[in-house]
C-alpha cells in the first residue's frame, strides 16, 4: 500500500532537500519535484520525496483524519510482535 503524508517543512537544506516534521518526528526529504517551497510550508511527503505543497487548512485536515484512524486502531497492531510463531 503506498501512502502519501502531510508534513511541515522545518529546514530548508542544500541540494533540494529539507527536514520536515510530522508528530515529532523528523525526516530529510527531497525537494527536487516541487518549486517555491519555504519554511512552515506543507507538503505531500512520498517515498522521501515531497510531491505538492497543500494548503495549512487542508493539511489540517488531512492530519486530523489520520489522528482519528490512530485512535481507532487496536495497541496490538501498532506493535510487531516478537514471535512470529
Amino acid at each position: 500500500m503506498c501512502l502519501a503524508i502531510p508534513a511541515r517543512v522545518a529546514e530548508l537544506q542544500e541540494n533540494d532537500t529539507a527536514m520536515v516534521e510530522l508528530g515529532g518526528v523528523r525526516k530529510q526529504i527531497s525537494l527536487a519535484l516541487v518549486d517555491g517551497v519555504s519554511v512552515g510550508d506543507y507538503v505531500i511527503v512520498h517515498v522521501g520525496y515531497a510531491l505538492n505543497r497543500l494548503d495549512p487548512d487542508e493539511a489540517a485536515k488531512t492530519l486530523a483524519l489520520f489522528a482519528e484512524i490512530g485512535e481507532g486502531i487496536a495497541p496490538e497492531f501498532l506493535t510487531p510482535s516478537a514471535s512470529s510463531e
